[in-house]
Formats: structure tokens, sequence, C-alpha cells
């Protein structure tokens, strides 16, 4: 098939990157437009659309992946094009946990020939995402964690960032609404994930699909010192959670707060008091290897 990528511009001079175009356009017309601002994914998104264009492949980060989700998402759904992905990120968890190839020629090679199934997305209030939202000190770790720290380290860049970062954390009061149950606490940490690992390969939700119509809720509540052996036993357990590890399978989940929580959404960050969480099935025509462990069949 015909393809266009959009490629975020600071990857645009990679020599591996440059290669592996010219290699793929041997089997095929392979479009390139470049991105240089915010607003550009969404602009080359409806251009693309208004070109006739059905296959357009995020060429960069998870980040990427997220504008142009977003930039999708504003199209009517009979006109929304196919999605493929080249991984060009640091961490590139959604990609990797749905069994992209890492080595561009490759990624190009199935972004041309692979079949796409329809997948879920997840909707923020009014933003969309398709990796994970994670609230409170995981937000706080992927947008403050240095960007030179992260191209040394790679995805554990995330995790020492962390643990420094750790030692100073408050936990975020408030109350979160599920289909079946509210409940109260103090948050550390909180995930909402379609896919199932972020900060470079922390796996969060490890049991997650992209097209079952579901979220996976992950929250870490506040716990004192002498639980730390509990709260390690909870995180390992990828069952119904424990007294303090929490894990829900829901369709949608609010979560509310006197204080304004920072939360991330695939590399972008909002803030607020209430953010109403849904999964939106089959919402995104994405280009998956034949095995991909993250569909239900």
């Amino acid at each position: 098939m015909d393809i266009r990528i959009i490629l975020n511009g600071k990857k645009a001079g990679l020599e591996p990157v440059r290669k592996a175009i010219f290699v793929a356009r041997e089997q095929g017309v392979v479009e390139v437009r470049v991105t240089w601002e915010g607003g550009d994914a969404e602009r080359l998104v409806k251009e693309a659309v208004s070109e006739g264009c059905q296959r357009v492949v995020a060429g960069g980060g998870d980040g990427s992946v997220n504008e142009i989700v977003n930039a999708l998402m504003q199209i009517d759904a009979m006109e929304r094009p196919e999605l493929a992905l080249l991984p060009l990120g640091t961490a590139n968890d959604f990609a990797t946990a749905c069994g992209i190839p890492a080595e561009p020629l490759e990624a190009l090679w199935l972004a041309q020939s692979g079949d796409a199934k329809r997948v879920d997305c997840a909707r923020a209030n009014e933003s969309f995402f398709m990796n994970v939202a994670s609230g409170g000190f995981g937000a706080q770790v992927t947008t403050t964690t240095p960007v030179a720290l992260k191209n040394f380290l790679g995805g554990g860049a995330y995790t020492l960032s962390g643990l420094v970062q750790a030692l100073n954390f408050t936990p975020y009061p408030g109350k979160i609404r599920l289909p079946d149950k509210t409940m109260a606490g103090e948050v550390i940490v909180g995930a909402v994930c379609n896919g199932r690992q972020a900060g470079g390969g922390q796996q969060l939700a490890a049991k997650a699909l992209i097209d079952d119509g579901l979220l996976d809720i992950v929250g870490l509540n506040h716990f004192p010192t002498d639980a730390v052996g509990d709260v390690v036993a909870e995180l390992m357990d990828e069952g119904t959670g424990g007294t303090y590890v929490v894990r829900h399978r829901v369709p949608w989940a609010e979560w509310s707060s006197e204080q304004i929580m920072p939360i991330n959404l695939d590399g972008e960050p909002i803030a607020e008091r209430k953010v109403r969480f849904e999964a939106v099935p089959g919402a995104i025509r994405l280009v998956v290897p034949a095995n991909c462990p993250m569909l239900s069949s």
C-alpha cells in the first residue's frame, strides 16, 4: 500500500531513517512530510485526508503517535486513514508492546504490507491517547526528567529520576469513580492504560488489550515506610490488587480532586481537577504484526 510518513522533524536527518525510506520506496510509494512546530501533525493529517491518503505513518516516539492520533480523531470515522508506526523515540512503549519492529526498514515494510486492525484509543476529557495516562508522581517524573538524561540512559532515565524525586513526594488526595463504585484515597501514582507499559518498558498492565473496549486502571496509594515489602509484592501481583495497589478493568473512570493533579497523556502533560477517562472502541485502524500480543485474537 502507498503510505505517507508524518515524520518528527528532530528525526528527519537520521541516516538510518533516510536509508530505510529510500529502500522502502523500491516496494511502493512512500511520501514524507516533516513536522517543525506544534500543530503541524494536525495540519499534515488533514492534508493527507484531503489528498486521498489511506494510510499514514507516525514517525517518532510516543508523543508523535499521540499528536497524530489526536489529529485522526478529529476526522470523520468514514474518512479516517489507517495508522502505522515508525518507532523513533527514546522509549517507544506503545509500539514495543504491539510488537512493531524497532529497526526502521522492518517497521516500514510492515507499514507498507501489514493489515490494519480496529483498535481502541482512550479519551481524557477532550484529549485522546493510545498508550497510558499517568497521574501524580508518574506524570511528574516523565515531564521533569531532563532531555539529556533521557537520551543518555534511554528509558532507564525515568526510573533514576523517579527514585531521586520520590524522597520529597507528597501524595494527591482525591476520589475515583468507576461504573460500580466510588473510592477516596491519597494517590502516589495512578495510571489509566490502553496499552501495557510506559517509562521505557515498565509494565503497568501486563494483560491489557487494545481491542476489548476497556481500560486497565492501576493505582498506588500512600503507604507507611514499614509497608514497602507489601507494596512491592502487590505491584508484582498482576491480580486484582491489594491494600495499597488497586487494579480495575473498566470502560471508563473519573478522577476528581480539589488539588490540580499533573497528568501525562503519552508524553503530553495536562493539569486538571476532574478528568473523565473512557475507552473509544475500534476508533483507530492500526497496522500491527499478525502475532500482535495486545489483540484479543
